[in-house]
């Protein structure tokens, strides 16, 4: 439910604002997620004991801006007590950018380190595949093989050694 509100706010702020002044909000509101991660920050936002305007005036503050319609969509946001949704609205607004952009961000994950040249290529190649800009971030981790992940395409794509493997194998099961 709450993605439900959240895509109505975002609606929104598309309908009222210029490009310019929704990049800032959501670079503001990007900004605005570490905050969310920490434990007495949410206890703080959640707090009845607190004001809603004093939670307003927090979350101006950590947000160095001047766009006065962020200012004002934090102040709904408090008046209506949706602050808690902020991490959700900033996904949807960047999910909504990236759309209307053509522009998405995925992931690489491998066991071993990708050059900057492979990244390139993939991004390309993946590029020319959706037609849109496609950047890829890597990381290195466990992943048997190489995963690449688009999440906003809704598309993963993976090679594993183990899986090859086993298909091998069964191949050469299959032909004896």
């Amino acid at each position: 439910m709450s993605g439900t509100i959240a895509k109505k706010y975002v609606n929104a702020l598309l309908k009222s604002c210029s490009d310019t002044e929704i990049k800032s909000i959501d670079s503001a509101l990007a900004g605005l997620l570490d905050a969310f991660k920490l434990p007495k920050f949410t206890t703080i936002i959640q707090s009845p004991d607190v004001s809603v305007s004093q939670k307003a005036a927090l979350l101006i503050s950590l947000v160095d801006t001047q766009e006065i319609k962020y200012t004002n969509f934090i102040k709904l946001l408090a008046v209506n007590n949706r602050l808690a949704l902020i991490p959700a609205i900033a996904k949807e607004l960047a999910y909504q950018l990236s759309l209307k952009n053509n522009v998405f961000e995925g992931q690489v994950m491998s066991n071993f380190k990708v050059t900057a040249a492979q990244l390139k290529t993939m991004e390309e190649n993946f590029g020319k595949k959706f037609n849109a800009q496609i950047k890829l971030q890597a990381s290195k981790n466990s992943y048997p093989g190489i995963k690449i992940a688009l999440d906003d395409l809704g598309v993963e794509v993976s090679f594993s050694l183990e899986r090859l493997k086993a298909q091998m194998s069964e191949h050469i099961l299959k032909a004896i």
